[in-house]
């Protein structure tokens, strides 16, 4: 998921779902250049909507993230050959039906943007990026696959993207579609028909560190009202409320996934980001790769570690982190109070001797300094019901 732009001199745009979000009182923000809606006071607000993904379930509207469909050209094999080339992640691994984490790379390592990879069909991929970076992914998807037999086409306006999020989103889900969502594992998706609507995607996935589905339906907005009504109804019993970003953000703090322009960005590496598990240098040459080879040769200069403070205060995105001498050794990438922990939390990136677990450091909060100790992360994991948890990008 990206990053907030504070930018307001051009016209914010908005998802199928912008009327319906005002309609119930939504608090709503200029999130990457699009109107948002950051909490709903309806809902009981961040708080209300955290604690309703973590222990029941919770709807949100993420139709400003983009997708790019790669399918064959003229030649079998040509779309994931180009989804190898600008991906980091072995896409020759995925069976039809699967989906994985990855992310598109510059040629120095460093990140254009995380991407959830589905492979569709025989030769057919849809990656699903970010909604501040979509323009910028969108180009430079074209220009490094222009050597490449297969097809690219811009799908981020065609759907309305609903994730359905928490320990009852499956049963939630299950009462509006024809899919048997037990069948469905972690990171694997199927199409179905949802609420009448045919041939759906249904992906389990999402950006919370629960369980849940993000479906795809039609965009315009009299049938995306109509779903999103369906699935509040469905979720009744289960004490369902529509979600922001603010719960989205701190969900995903939790469960330690990245966020662009904070925990990644065109200036960190993935051996930084500890991401380097999705990154398969093994599957041959692709862009960054070569960087890579290098960087891992170096040694790491900093490290993404978790911390939480131990005196009174909270270390929010961008506060400096400091050592016992007073010097400055690193930031804060993302910070919050823990709804579901009940302590306050953050990223940041140190020196790897300051990353053993229980190292005391310190971070100016405001014109004061406050100690934190680096914990392990994710800070927040899941009960394993059935698969296994995998980081994701909203």
């Amino acid at each position: 998921m990206d990053s907030v732009n504070s930018a307001a001199k051009t016209e914010l745009r908005k998802t199928p779902l912008n009327a319906l979000h005002r309609k119930l009182g939504a608090k709503m923000v200029n999130f990457g250049g699009w109107d948002m809606p950051v909490e709903y006071p309806s809902s009981g607000g961040l708080m209300a909507e955290h604690k309703a993904v973590r222990n029941g379930v919770g709807i949100f509207d993420v139709s400003h993230m983009g997708d790019i469909r790669i399918h064959t050209g003229k030649t079998s094999g040509g779309a994931l050959a180009a989804v190898q080339h600008i991906s980091m992640n072995d896409a020759s691994k995925l069976a039809i039906g699967q989906a994985h984490y990855s992310a598109m790379l510059y040629p120095q390592g460093t990140f254009v943007d995380d991407v959830i990879v589905h492979r569709l069909g025989e030769d057919d991929y849809l990656l699903v990026i970010n909604a501040g970076t979509r323009e910028k992914d969108i180009e430079w998807v074209r220009q490094n696959t222009a050597g490449y037999d297969g097809v690219v086409e811009d799908l981020s306006d065609a759907y309305t993207q609903l994730a359905i999020q928490g320990p009852h989103a499956a049963e939630v889900l299950q009462r509006l579609t024809d899919a048997n969502l037990s069948t469905i594992k972690n990171y694997w998706f199927t199409h179905g028909k949802v609420c009448g609507l045919p041939d759906r995607l249904i992906a389990r996935t999402g950006y919370t560190g629960e369980d849940g589905f993000e479906i795809y339906i039609p965009s315009d907005a009299a049938t995306s009202e109509r779903v999103w009504n369906a699935v509040i109804e469905a979720g009744k019993e289960f004490g369902i409320v529509p979600c922001g970003l603010g719960a989205r953000n701190t969900l995903r703090l939790e469960a330690k996934m990245a966020l662009y322009e904070h925990e990644i960005s065109d200036s960190i590496n993935v051996f930084e980001s500890g991401l380097d598990r999705y990154c398969k240098m093994e599957k041959g040459d692709f862009i960054g790769r070569a960087a890579l080879a290098k960087a891992s040769s170096a040694g790491l200069k900093r490290t993404l570690v978790g911390l939480e403070t131990i005196e009174r205060g909270i270390a929010r995105d961008g506060y400096k982190v400091f050592d016992d001498a007073g010097e400055e050794i690193g930031v804060v990438t993302s910070g919050s109070p823990s709804p579901t922990l009940r302590k306050n939390i953050a990223l940041a990136y140190v020196p790897p001797g300051f990353a053993a677990i229980g190292t005391i450091v310190s971070v100016e909060v405001r014109s004061q300094r406050i100690k934190a100790q680096v914990v392990p992360t994710p800070f927040y994991k899941r009960a394993k019901k059935a698969a296994p948890q995998a980081v994701g990008t909203a």
